[in-house]
């Protein structure tokens, strides 16, 4: 009832035009009502930008000379595909893709494997390990830049207890050799939970019968792990594979806060590089055809692995 007569009273209070209008509209007309300001959204948003983006790629426009703008065709993007830069941050990006990728599947994995075992303190060590994805990358950049100090940092003293190699003989952010690998550490460290989650979540899907009846056909525990677990774990791996791989390839500020791209251009990424070119050249019309050979580039590849995906679900 208390439901039923604020109701009431706003029907009342309708005006007898507007209610007639109403009680004239389809179900079909009303879900439109509903969904049309989030498509409007979505619109204003997301598709106009993209599309002013893709606009302004075939221009030699620049944001701090308005006035200039004049179209160019396809110069652009000629010019970025054959620029040796513009590959170098192409190959800089793929190694932090493979390696921080390879990394966080097989760690991830495996703690998912050792947490889905029943041992007293489960929750506590989930919870300790689930930590690091939930600091700012940010605040994760600028702890990880006070380890790797080549003085006083914690990190260099730890390779120097285990290796043997003096602390301040090398520097992990400031050597051409090692800063690529100091990405992937961090960015290993920070992410590795959300991949253990996603593989626990598929552990925890498979059901405790298809192990019973394995242990009656005297399969070894290496055998249902290898014909079980990892064909049943195999979606949910592959789908922490794609969140994994579209965030990286949009990396930036973890790695702004550790490196800044360098030394030299070692570590700068095609997000540091796009940045530059926008809001440090002020090339817009190049930057903005960077950006669409980018979205082109992830959109493609994601589509492929997205089919790759549902064939093993179909399994």
């Amino acid at each position: 009832m208390s439901i039923k007569k604020p109701v009431e009273h706003i029907a009342k209070a309708t005006p007898p035009s507007i209610a007639r209008r109403v009680r004239g509209l389809s179900d079909r007309a009303i879900a439109w009502l509903f969904v049309g300001p989030s498509i409007v959204l979505l619109l204003a948003v997301n598709i106009f930008p993209l599309i002013w983006t893709i606009n302004l790629s075939f221009t030699n426009f620049k944001a701090n000379r308005l006035r200039d703008a004049e179209y160019i065709g396809l110069r652009n993007y000629e010019r970025i595909l054959t620029d040796a830069d513009t590959w170098q941050s192409m190959q800089a990006t793929a190694h932090f893709l493979f390696w921080t990728i390879f990394f966080q599947v097989l760690i991830g994995f495996a703690l998912a494997y050792l947490i889905n075992k029943k041992f007293k303190g489960n929750d506590l060590w989930t919870t300790i390990i689930v930590l690091p994805m939930m600091l700012s990358p940010a605040v994760v950049g600028n702890f990880w830049t006070f380890l790797y100090q080549p003085q006083i940092g914690l990190f260099n003293y730890v390779v120097q207890f285990f290796t043997g190699v003096e602390a301040s003989s090398f520097s992990m952010i400031g050597s051409v050799t090692l800063a690529p690998w100091a990405i992937v550490i961090v960015d290993t460290w920070m992410w590795t939970p959300f991949v253990m989650l996603i593989c626990l979540a598929g552990l925890r899907s498979i059901p405790d019968s298809i192990y019973e009846a394995a242990e009656c056909d005297r399969a070894s525990k290496w055998r249902q792990f290898w014909t079980l677990t990892v064909p049943m774990v195999l979606p949910f791996l592959m789908l922490a594979v794609l969140f994994r791989g579209i965030e990286n390839f949009k990396m930036f500020d973890l790695v702004v806060q550790l490196t800044g791209g360098g030394p030299g251009s070692t570590t700068l990424l095609t997000s540091i590089d796009l940045k530059r070119e926008a809001f440090e050249k002020w090339r817009t019309g190049y930057a903005s055809a960077y950006a669409v050979i980018l979205f082109v580039t992830v959109f493609g590849l994601a589509s492929i692995y997205v089919k790759a995906l549902n064939k093993v679900k179909e399994r």
